[in-house]
């Protein structure tokens, strides 16, 4: 089972010719409203990805459809918070070719508590998962009790803080984070990726695919991506480190799971929008990737 400790946001897509420059003012030519986060992407794309999710979260009174749609999607609610503060909300302009850039409002997600935190890790079992990314607050909390708890932990260090990723470290066993970011964190640390204590890390490289580096074997593999015709590509990280978890928990092995993880990325650029377009297993596999 994952226990995923995310945000939860409304997402606001404004779809425009190109991103605005600087002082620009530009039309968007349509808009739509979804449910988004990271936190929230993850607990989706891992329900498709057919195991159990257990979302930690809050949400504002004007959040309710939020927790409803999660319901929907196979996420289990149970503590996702209600509390008197807006819900998190991302205005997202996404242009022609697919690229986007996004402006967050944290919210509710920054009003979670060791508390409700601590509430929902007492109910968990060894072996388990605990996921988290960096849009809400008490990730240093939430990896040491479920360390001592004897969960797994997984750390998606996105929106990337290399002095918050350094500060986890010690209690994580799977780090995800792209090219950049281990770069940031090599020279914030002073370590190398492939010196760090954490048993996997997972380097995702866009268009090049993903790197696994195995501190634990002290082995390093690359996996090309599956080549798709991108037209939006908010949420395919999330989509990726979601189903990535979600294989490990059904006890698949790395690379099968890196594989699917990839498929599933490489399927949701190709749709606008996010948790609410995420694929499903049945998606994947009726693509047929295999046979590209």
């Amino acid at each position: 089972m994952i226990w995923n400790l995310g945000s939860i946001n409304a997402d606001n897509f404004y779809y425009l010719r190109h991103l605005p420059a600087p002082g620009e003012t530009i039309a968007a030519h349509d808009f739509r409203q979804g449910l988004g986060g990271k936190g929230a992407n993850m607990s989706v794309a891992a329900a498709r990805a057919g195991t159990r999710v257990m979302h930690i979260g809050a949400v504002g009174p004007d959040g309710k459809w939020t927790v409803d749609r999660l319901l929907e999607y196979g996420v289990e609610t149970q503590h996702i918070s209600l509390i008197d503060t807006a819900t998190g909300h991302a205005n997202i302009c996404v242009a022609e070719d697919g690229e986007n850039s996004i402006v967050l409002f944290s919210g509710a997600n920054h009003q979670i508590t060791t508390q409700m935190i601590g509430a929902a890790l007492a109910e968990a079992s060894p072996g388990d998962f605990l996921l988290m990314q960096n849009e809400t607050l008490g990730q240093r909390f939430a990896a040491q009790t479920a360390h001592t708890l004897g969960l797994r932990v997984a750390y998606a260090a996105a929106p990337f803080d290399a002095e918050i990723v350094a500060q986890v470290l010690p209690d994580i066993n799977l780090l995800v984070l792209n090219e950049v970011e281990a770069e940031a964190l090599e020279k914030t640390t002073g370590t190398r990726i492939d010196a760090l204590p954490i048993d996997d890390i997972i380097v995702t490289l866009g268009a090049e695919g993903c790197k696994w580096v195995s501190n634990k074997a002290k082995t390093v593999q690359s996996f090309p991506a599956y080549p798709v015709k991108a037209i939006d590509t908010t949420g395919a990280g999330d989509t990726f480190t979601g189903y990535l978890i979600a294989a490990l928990d059904r006890k698949l092995s790395m690379p099968d799971a890196i594989a699917l993880a990839m498929q599933a990325g490489a399927l949701m650029v190709t749709r606008q929008g996010t948790a609410d377009v995420i694929p499903d297993l049945k998606d994947i596999q009726d693509h047929g990737f295999d046979e590209d």
